[in-house]
């Protein structure tokens, strides 16, 4: 038996110019993998995942539209 923890993270990583180095992504990863391994949970993937919003009643009487938003959510287990 496993227990699961989702952990949603920024869909994009802000780094000054001159402290990129192409690796970014894979360092913010990395560093959020392992401060949950300190805490006992194991990485499993990284899954996108799409809300959508649909408008209230007023603003779709105005031409809103369903948007969707795209989400990263990051899973870890561990046993119980």
């Amino acid at each position: 038996m496993y227990e699961y923890k989702m952990v949603q993270i920024p869909p994009n990583v802000q780094v000054a110019a001159k402290a990129q180095k192409g690796n970014e992504a894979a360092t913010y990863l990395e560093t959020l993998a392992n401060e949950y391994a300190a805490q006992g949970w194991e990485f499993q993937r990284v899954d996108e995942v799409g809300v959508v919003t649909n408008p209230g009643c007023l603003a779709s009487i105005f031409g809103a539209r369903q948007s969707v938003t795209l989400y990263y959510v990051v899973t870890f287990r561990k046993s119980k």
